[in-house]
C-alpha cells in the first residue's frame, strides 16, 4: 500500500483528500501544514504528498523548496486557490510535479497521483519487476523464473515496499508503522524475523538482496540492472 501525506490546514478539505485517497486504496497521512508534515516524514517512509499552497506556519512553496534542497525526490502535487500563472510557475519553480487550482475535482485528483507515481517508476498495477522477479500486490505473488510463491501478506507487503525503492534505507520504525500500522503492539523484533523469513525463502533468488545497515535498518540491492 503506497502512503499519501495530506498537508492541508482547512480539516474539510483535508478528510476529504484522505478519503477519496483511502478509497482508491492508498494509506493517508494528515498534516495541518508543512511544519507539521515535516515532523510526519520524520516518523514514516511517504510515497507522495498532496500540499496546499497557503498554509500557517510553512506554507506549500517553502516545504516543497526545503524537501528538493534536501535532495529529497518524492512527488509533490500542489493544490491552491491562486490560478495566476506567477502562481504556476513559482510552484513549479520550487519542485513540485504538478499543480491543481481549487476546487478540486476529487477524481482527477485521484488519476494525478496515479500518474505521479507511475512517473515515480512505481507501477500503476501494483507489478514490480526486478530481473527475472516479478512482483504481484493484487495476487501477493513473487515468481521467480517458473516458480512461483505465495507470500503470507506481511512478508509480500514488507518486500514489495523494499524492492520499490531498491538502495532506500528503511529505519525498522519506519517499516513497522508501514506494515504494521502506528498502532501495532508488536516490537521491532518482528521485522527481524520477517526479514529473516524473506532472506531464506529468497536465497537463491540471484535478482536482489536484503541488506542491514548496521545502526539504520534495511535495504534492497538489485543485483541486475
Amino acid at each position: 500500500m503506497f502512503t499519501i501525506l495530506v498537508a492541508e490546514d482547512n480539516g474539510d478539505m483535508r478528510e476529504l483528500f484522505c478519503t477519496v485517497l483511502a478509497e482508491a486504496g492508498y494509506r493517508c497521512v494528515p498534516a495541518v501544514d508543512g511544519l507539521d508534515a515535516l515532523r510526519k516524514m520524520e516518523r514514516e517512509f511517504v510515497d507522495l504528498i498532496v500540499a496546499d499552497i497557503m498554509m500557517p506556519g510553512m506554507d506549500g512553496y517553502e516545504l516543497t523548496r526545503m524537501l528538493r534542497e534536501a535532495k529529497c525526490e518524492i512527488p509533490i502535487l500542489m493544490v491552491t486557490a491562486k490560478d495566476q500563472f506567477y502562481d504556476l510557475q513559482k510552484g513549479f519553480k520550487s519542485g513540485a510535479d504538478d499543480y491543481m487550482v481549487k476546487p478540486v475535482n476529487v477524481r482527477e485528483l485521484v488519476l494525478r497521483v496515479e500518474a505521479l507515481l507511475r512517473r515515480a517508476r512505481i507501477s500503476s498495477d501494483k507489478k514490480i519487476l526486478v530481473g527475472s522477479t516479478e512482483l504481484d500486490y493484487d495476487s501477493l505473488t513473487v515468481r521467480t523464473g517458473d516458480k512461483e510463491k505465495v507470500l503470507p501478506p506481511k512478508e509480500f507487503y514488507l518486500l514489495y515496499k523494499l524492492l520499490s525503492y531498491p538502495n532506500k534505507i528503511f529505519t525498522r520504525p519506519q517499516l513497522m508503522d508501514e506494515i504494521w500500522g502506528m498502532d501495532s503492539e508488536t516490537d521491532e523484533r518482528t521485522v527481524n524475523t520477517h526479514i529473516n523469513r524473506l532472506r531464506e525463502r529468497f536465497a537463491d533468488c540471484p535478482d536482489f538482496d536484503i541488506v542491514t545497515v548496521r545502526g539504520l535498518g534495511y535495504k534492497a540491492v538489485k543485483n541486475i540492472e
